[in-house]
C-alpha cells in the first residue's frame, strides 16, 4: 500500500463513491476506506450473514433461511433518473462496469390491506382504486398530457412552459 495520497475519502456511501471517482478521473491519488466490513454506507445491500449481524449483533442465522449469499437486501431502494445528472457522473467515473441498471416494472403501495400498482398509464389511472373520481380524471389527464407531449412541437405543450408551470398547472 501506498504511503502518499491526494486526497482520503472516508466512507463508501454514494456521496464518498461519486467524490473518490471524480477526483481519481481527474487524475488525483485516491485512499478511500470505510470503517464497515461491507460497502456503501446507509445504502449498502448486505447479505444474511451481514443483515443478521447488523441487526441482530453476534448471532448467525438460522440455517433454514438458507445461504448468506442467496440474500442481498437494500438498506435503501436505489432509484436513478434515466436521464439525470446522476447517470452522467456515473458513465463519466466509469462507475457503470459495477453497476446495473434496470427500468422499473412498476410501483407499488400497501393500503388498507392490499398491494395496488401505482397507475403508470391514463388506463391505469381510471382503474385505480387508489384514487377517488376527480383524481383519476386529473391522472388521467396529466398521462395523456405526457405521452403526446413533444419537445420540439409547442402545438403539444398546450400553451404551458414546462420549465415555469408545476405540475398543478398541467393537470388542472
Amino acid at each position: 500500500m501506498d504511503e502518499e495520497y491526494d486526497v482520503v475519502v472516508l466512507g463508501t456511501g454514494l456521496k464518498e463513491c461519486i467524490l473518490s471517482g471524480l477526483l481519481s478521473v481527474d487524475g488525483l491519488k485516491v485512499l478511500h476506506m470505510d470503517r464497515n466490513d461491507y460497502y456503501g454506507g446507509e445504502s449498502t445491500s448486505l447479505h444474511l450473514n451481514q443483515l443478521w449481524k447488523r441487526f441482530r449483533g453476534g448471532d448467525t442465522p438460522p440455517e433454514q433461511l438458507g445461504a448468506s449469499r442467496d440474500y442481498n437486501v437494500d438498506m435503501i431502494p436505489k432509484f436513478m433518473m434515466a436521464n439525470g445528472t446522476l447517470v452522467r457522473i456515473l458513465i463519466h467515473t466509469d462507475v457503470t462496469k459495477y453497476l446495473n441498471f434496470k427500468a422499473v416494472d412498476g410501483s407499488y403501495v400497501y393500503n388498507k390491506g392490499k398491494i395496488h400498482k401505482v397507475p403508470a398509464t391514463d388506463v391505469e389511472a381510471l382503474k385505480s382504486p387508489l384514487m377517488g373520481l376527480f383524481e383519476k380524471r386529473r391522472a388521467r389527464k396529466f398521462f395523456i398530457y405526457v405521452q403526446d407531449y413533444e419537445e420540439n412541437d409547442p402545438k403539444s405543450h398546450e400553451g404551458l412552459d414546462l420549465n415555469k408551470v408545476t405540475a398543478r398547472d398541467v393537470i388542472s
